[in-house]
């Protein structure tokens, strides 16, 4: 319940950004303007982001005759979980890692990758399976959804008032001047706001996935097994092409950054996911 009313201020925070950036350009009319934009843009991402990025990545749909044992584990977890079975997918890259997509629980999917299958074993698949069904259970592909879509219409409206602001400047009396400097200041400030609190409520969603899927399958060490395994596959072959807007989805950062990029990563520092999940071994 804590994770949960985390993201709901986080996001109210993001929405409280938007009116502000909005109102800033063009007043109560700019802000309508942007809430309008969001709504739009967060209709579009809940009927078509699962199709749009499984397609990015190549993935494909197996049948129980393709994949037995992938369907075998997830239609188990799906009974554990009281949850319809998702559709599968496998991506074909020998980078290990694991997504899951859709709408709600009735829409869902999850996709796993060609090198995860082979370096996990079926305990450890498992427990990263059981943390996928965990996000589509908690609802999280929706909240990401949003969260990433108000994010962008925050960057697009403070690129917008950086122009507004250094070409409406001239010309202008003392008091005008300083108004502009303050959209000017806040079109700087604002997305790496907005930066922050998206990667605050990423990295609150995982913990909680973490610890629903480990309760799932009553073997929270198999995913902290499966997740030190993970982040030294992904070190040693990151995913090619991946995109930087879909890296929340997957259960550990397909990027390979250094330790500032460290700092803004969509997920929470793996050893603390570990420690958190060996503190649930009874």
């Amino acid at each position: 319940m804590g994770g949960m009313i985390r993201t709901t201020l986080l996001l109210a925070l993001l929405t409280g950004l938007l009116v502000i950036i909005g109102r800033a350009i063009a007043g109560v009319g700019g802000m309508i303007l942007a809430f309008i934009f969001a709504v739009v843009m967060n209709f579009s991402a809940y009927w078509y982001s699962d199709k749009i990025v499984l397609a990015m990545y190549r993935a494909k749909e197996v049948s129980p005759s393709e994949a037995p044992r992938l369907h075998r584990i997830v239609e188990n977890l799906a009974m554990k979980a009281r949850l319809p079975k998702p559709r599968v997918y496998i991506i074909p890259t020998a980078t290990p890692n694991a997504f899951a997509t859709g709408r709600d629980p009735k829409h869902a999917a999850v996709a796993v990758t060609t090198g995860i299958l082979d370096l996990l074993s079926e305990e450890e698949l498992e427990g990263v399976l059981a943390h996928e069904l965990a996000h589509i259970k908690n609802r999280d592909t929706l909240i990401s959804t949003i969260a990433a879509t108000i994010a962008g219409v925050i960057t697009m409206l403070a690129t917008w008032a950086r122009w507004v602001a250094i070409f409406g400047v001239g010309g202008r009396d003392r008091e005008g001047a300083a108004h502009y400097i303050g959209v000017l200041v806040l079109a700087i400030l604002a997305p790496i706001a907005a930066l922050i609190i998206q990667l605050a409520i990423s990295r609150t969603r995982e913990y909680l996935a973490d610890e629903t899927g480990a309760r799932i399958t009553k073997k929270p060490w198999a995913l902290a097994n499966a997740l030190r395994k993970l982040e030294y596959g992904v070190a040693r072959m990151p995913l090619r092409d991946a995109n930087p807007s879909t890296a929340h989805m997957f259960i550990v950062n397909p990027l390979r950054g250094d330790a500032l990029l460290a700092l803004f990563s969509t997920h929470p520092p793996t050893a603390e996911r570990i420690r958190r999940l060996e503190s649930m071994i009874v």
